[in-house]
């Protein structure tokens, strides 16, 4: 008997119950509503005594707001895959660059009409493009690397105006080409980079994009000091340069529409959700056209055997920069965990430059209308090559990530 007691007390005193006083109930749990036909459904409770505690379930109407998004209808899915076509219209930019080119080498009245009051506003379209898809901590974060700027620098107005040198030479003394040849070829290769150079970036690294167009606006800037002081040591030219002019440039090409973008990206997203998806179609156009009008007004130019002979050696220039720009950034960067982003924008900053600037200049400072031959031609091809690249670079991405 002492034992049994005992050892119902021991009992009572492990699960902490009074000894003679009724065990609580339990409270009532809230019910919760599922969606579903069902009715109440009872649970084994594990944290109930000696007794199942029962959990109402009630049914949610199928109309009500609590229930599974409708799935979409027909149209909504092909709105949806709209969207989706525009928004990889970057993939095709080779394949219109070089419908472009070869439009304005076949029938070049289609493109005579975008003359150079056009291309102002057809460059800020695309820095307004990349200033919608990027914020302006990317700014800030790209001034944070002098080392990278310092290298891109060094690629624009170091290596390139030695390789154009080069080229210069090689038309001249080896190919038996005008003196004037030579100094097209030299002009391509002392202006600032291109405002296309830092589009490629952005399709092809977007996180370098911003690096690109710091790169870009300094060697611009700074083109109007230095440009004319390669120049007269490379061929002995000497270039009157308006500064006013080429500042007013950089801020209605570059400054004002990233300035725009970025605004309208931090105020106002919505709107940049709306037009986000018809940007990539319409930079794609806007870039073939900028690409195919320089050649179409100098293709007569194009098709004779001196032409042909001036395409090679541009083409010829803008390849060898392009590796040179790679291999110096690998060299440079070569303990990096972005070395291949940075490969890539340095490559693009090196072997595109503002052929635009050079066909002005040679068109207002010299004489012979053969020194813009390069420039012009320099400007498609120039444009076909980088985007060639983003293709190849953005497929080979695409496969390194798989």
């Amino acid at each position: 008997m002492i034992s049994s007691g005992v050892k119902q007390f021991q009992l009572h005193s492990l699960f902490n119950l009074p000894r003679h006083k009724p065990k609580p109930k339990p409270l009532p749990l809230p019910p919760i509503i599922l969606p579903c036909s069902s009715t109440n459904i009872r649970f084994l409770s594990p944290f109930s005594y000696r007794s199942t505690l029962p959990i109402p379930l009630q049914c949610a109407p199928l109309h009500s707001s609590d229930s599974l998004p409708p799935a979409p209808t027909q149209m909504e899915k092909n709105w949806m895959s709209i969207m989706e076509i525009l928004k990889q219209a970057n993939l095709f930019l080779p394949h219109v660059l070089l419908a472009s080119i070869l439009l304005a080498l076949i029938y070049p009245c289609s493109l005579t009409w975008f003359t150079s009051r056009y291309y102002a506003p057809a460059l800020g379209f695309l820095m307004f493009a990349v200033g919608v898809n990027s914020n302006e901590n990317d700014f800030i974060e790209a001034f944070k690397r002098p080392a990278e700027i310092v290298t891109g620098y060094f690629g624009q107005f170091v290596v390139k105006p030695l390789l154009g040198y080069l080229f210069c030479l090689i038309a001249v003394t080896v190919l038996g080409l005008p003196a004037t040849v030579g100094a097209g070829i030299v002009l391509v290769a002392c202006v600032s980079g291109a405002q296309l150079s830092s589009y490629a970036t952005f399709l092809t690294d977007p996180q370098m994009a911003p690096l690109s167009i710091v790169m870009t606006s300094l060697s611009t800037a700074s083109a109007v000091f230095v440009t004319p002081l390669l120049l007269l040591l490379l061929i002995g030219k000497r270039l009157p340069i308006d500064v006013k002019g080429m500042v007013y440039s950089i801020t209605q090409i570059v400054v004002v529409p990233i300035a725009v973008g970025l605004l309208l990206n931090r105020f106002f997203p919505r709107i940049c959700n709306f037009i986000q998806p018809f940007l990539p179609p319409l930079s794609v156009l806007v870039a073939a056209i900028c690409a195919g009008a320089p050649l179409a007004f100098n293709v007569e130019t194009m098709k004779s055997p001196m032409g042909v002979t001036i395409l090679l050696l541009v083409v010829a220039f803008h390849l060898s920069a392009f590796i040179a720009g790679y291999i110096l950034s690998g060299f440079v960067f070569r303990d990096s965990l972005n070395k291949k982003a940075l490969q890539r924008t340095i490559s693009f900053e090196t072997g595109m430059q503002s052929s635009l600037l050079a066909l002005a200049l040679a068109n207002k400072f010299f004489e012979d209308p053969v020194v813009a031959i390069p420039s012009a031609i320099s400007t498609s091809i120039m444009s076909l090559m980088g985007f060639v690249l983003v293709l190849i670079w953005t497929r080979r991405g695409k496969s390194e990530i798989k």
